[in-house]
């Protein structure tokens, strides 16, 4: 009883301790922004036009192997690859958030999540502005709108969890081991040929269909968003419960990880 007590106060002084650095956090996720279009021409506007342009050379490429087999392929390959973008980018960003500010670490006390926290919500952001080039893609293609698109947030919500955890892993992980950022490449390239982002999934053999399906958490989060945005239906009870199981285990896994280690960050930065 004890032990459940200590650990309840523990976590509330914790979320009491985050609250307090919620306008830090703010600046860092804008610095992030600015920092990303910083000289550019056209600013803010490439969150858009980036992942369209990228959309429409995917198209061009993949659209003689797949696009006979799916309906509306520049909306299929969209919604998927929007999700992992974010995914990939955030997480890669997270990952040296740590070693990144070690100078300002060292000079003063800050908690040390804040800066993995700020990078994947900075992430989330560019995600937010990618769904604006996603409604002109449907709108372009005369895709079919649904009630069941305004159920979105829910999807990213997951994804912001689980790469909230995957981030703050790799982050405290790449401190101690600098290969972690190498592997982590060949890790995430392998992830995108076995995410079905431009081609379908059954057309995969049935061994590895299976273990996409169960192993793969970017497949929970882009069926149930292709679902919502492609599909225009609810997604299945058991996509929805792998989903947000996978994105609170990983939490779970980042934040224990975390904790455990960050007071040998400074040794090692």
């Amino acid at each position: 009883m004890r032990h459940e007590v200590n650990f309840m106060n523990l976590t509330i002084a914790r979320l009491k301790g985050f609250w307090q650095y919620k306008d830090l956090i703010k600046q860092l996720v804008i610095r992030d922004i600015k920092l990303k279009y910083r000289r550019s021409f056209l600013g803010y506007l490439w969150s858009v036009l980036n992942p369209l342009l990228i959309m429409i050379v995917m198209t061009v490429v993949f659209s003689t192997m797949f696009s006979r087999n799916i309906e509306n392929f520049p909306v299929y390959l969209f919604t998927g690859q929007i999700l992992f973008n974010f995914m990939n980018q955030s997480t890669h960003q997270a990952l040296n958030s740590i070693n990144g500010n070690a100078a300002l670490l060292k000079k003063t006390y800050i908690p040390k999540y804040i800066f993995t926290f700020a990078k994947i919500t900075s992430g989330l952001v560019d995600l937010l502005f990618s769904m604006a080039a996603l409604l002109i893609v449907m709108i372009a293609t005369r895709a079919r709108f649904s009630w069941y698109n305004l159920l979105f947030p829910f999807v990213l919500l997951q994804l912001y969890v689980f790469c909230l955890g995957l981030g703050m892993f790799l982050a405290q992980a790449n401190v101690f081991f600098r290969d972690i950022q190498y592997i982590y490449n060949a890790v995430t390239t392998a992830w995108l040929y076995l995410t079905p982002i431009f081609y379908p999934i059954e057309s995969l053999p049935d061994n590895v269909l299976w273990f996409v399906k169960h192993c793969n958490p970017m497949y929970f989060y882009v069926g149930q968003f292709r679902d919502l945005m492609y599909a225009g239906r609810m997604p299945g009870p058991v996509i929805i419960f792998a989903g947000c199981v996978t994105a609170v285990l990983m939490l779970l896994i980042g934040i224990i990880s975390f904790l455990r280690n960050q007071n040998k960050f400074i040794l090692y930065i």
